[in-house]
């Protein structure tokens, strides 16, 4: 289900910061695959390995609105990827292991 912009910036800034790292040790992005995305960026998705979060945005434009407010706010990524299809978020901290 499709959440609000307001609230999935809530969501994934309360589980940055609940990690407590800088959000410079983080990367957003937006896909319309969210499993495979973290599975290329080598993200151990088993429970309790590693930090990250997904959230699934109503548009495009939404999830484009969502991963530059990380950005802007020190995030790696880029914006400007991904199609119309891309409406979900995700979110990992970088670790020696991750690629973004």
């Amino acid at each position: 289900m499709a959440t609000s912009e307001s609230e999935i910036k809530k969501e994934i800034k309360s589980h940055i910061d609940s990690e407590g790292s800088a959000y410079s040790k983080w990367y957003v992005g937006i896909t319309n695959d969210a499993d495979r995305r973290l599975e290329e960026h080598n993200v151990d998705t088993g429970k309790g390995k590693s930090w990250w979060i997904t959230r699934n945005a109503s548009t495009d434009e939404t999830a484009r609105r969502v991963e530059k407010y990380f950005i802007d706010l020190g995030a790696d990524g880029g914006d400007g990827g991904g199609d119309e299809s891309s409406k979900t978020v995700y979110a990992y901290k970088k670790t020696s292991t991750t690629n973004p």
